[in-house]
């Protein structure tokens, strides 16, 4: 794939027990996509993804992979302060169909030299066919990866781009101008794409996309087509909100807002908390200004509007799909599994905005013996 215009890089929303919440990251990745997003970025650090088992690291993805069906690229988060380990993941990812590139981060914790990181980038590179971008978090992981190392790195050709989120500008300049003509450097930062895209930075791997992403897409597409009056406009609407979701560790704000606007349940795994109250009172004034608050209100207000969900069960006899209702009394539209079933042997699909949707999904899901609709349609 090539990497350019704008990624979200997603939360990983959890139930109050603390298990992910795949109807919650199921709902979140079909609003991306209907909303314009030009890729995913699963189980990178907005994603909790330390917090995660390597069960869960893997379900997440394959969840996104499965929701997103082909409609946008998948970069999906394999880091290891480990190279061993960082390559194991790699390949791992490398091997799963659905999964388009790969973002792994320095080795934090080691502090490695120049050297050490480019061994390591270069060890997971060559272990893997599937595209590698690098990504520079010195604030997270202790150790910058300088413009000489990315150019070296970037001669290697499976590695095709760089997320960039030093914060160093002149940095980001020296890298784009040392690089090769395809070699794609996007911002990691929200509150810098625009002077990354001046300097020759083809896009953005977004935290604020998981609260606005038609709007994030629109300032990336927008400077890209060097039509730097709207994309100003926008980015001086919402830079309020990109700069909020850093006023405390990521993705505790972010988090904290997507629950003001019923994407998500407030959890978080430690070390992440919730907020403290006075930036809840910041972002909640900011969300309210930006009018999130009272879309997600008006959305909940509207009465009943219909959606489906397809229930895939192989668990015991024949294997089956079965049609619901979102409001089904049976299922609880696929909010929640029957008690019983497991990711194992059973899979919700959905939700889809009409019936005439979900019975085509039924028709083209493989090796199914029997495909029924429950009395709730």
């Amino acid at each position: 794939m090539q990497f350019r215009g704008c990624g979200t890089a997603l939360v990983t929303p959890f139930h109050q027990d603390g298990s992910i919440d795949e109807q919650a990251l199921r709902n979140l990745v079909s609003w991306q996509i209907e909303s314009g997003i030009d890729f995913l970025v699963p189980c990178g650090t907005t994603g909790e993804t330390p917090t995660l088992t390597h069960e869960e690291w893997l379900r997440v993805i394959d969840v996104t992979i499965e929701v997103a069906a082909g409609r946008v690229p998948i970069v999906a988060g394999a880091t290891s302060n480990n190279t061993k380990d960082a390559v194991a993941k790699a390949q791992e990812l490398s091997s799963r169909e659905g999964v388009n590139g790969i973002l792994t981060a320095s080795p934090y914790y080691n502090k490695p030299t120049q050297e050490g990181q480019y061994q390591h980038f270069k060890a997971i590179a060559e272990a893997v066919s599937k595209p590698v971008m690098l990504y520079n978090i010195p604030g997270r992981t202790g150790a910058n990866l300088e413009p000489s190392t990315v150019a070296r790195l970037a001669e290697i050709p499976n590695i095709a781009g760089v997320k960039e989120a030093s914060g160093n500008l002149t940095q980001v300049a020296e890298i784009c101008a040392a690089v090769r003509p395809d070699f794609a450097v996007l911002s990691g930062d929200d509150a810098t794409v625009l002077p990354v895209i001046s300097v020759g930075g083809v896009g953005l791997i977004s935290v604020a996309a998981n609260e606005i992403p038609a709007e994030m897409t629109a300032i990336i597409r927008s400077a890209l087509n060097n039509d730097w009056g709207t994309a100003r406009q926008v980015f001086r609407k919402y830079l309020p909100l990109m700069q909020a979701n850093f006023i405390e560790s990521s993705p505790m704000p972010v988090k904290a807002v997507l629950a003001m606007m019923g994407r998500i349940e407030e959890v978080y795994r430690l070390p992440m908390i919730p907020v403290r109250r006075d930036t809840r009172s910041k972002l909640q004034r900011i969300a309210g200004d930006l009018g999130l608050v009272a879309k997600a209100t008006a959305a909940a207000a509207t009465p009943n509007t219909p959606s489906f969900f397809v229930y895939e069960n192989w668990a015991a006899g024949p294997h089956k799909a079965v049609l619901h209702r979102a409001n089904c009394g049976q299922c609880n539209g696929g909010k929640a599994r029957p008690s019983g079933h497991s990711a194992n042997h059973a899979r919700w699909h959905g939700p889809y905005s009409s019936l005439g949707e979900a019975r085509n999904v039924t028709q083209t899901l493989p090796n199914v013996l029997i495909r029924s609709e429950c009395k709730c349609i």
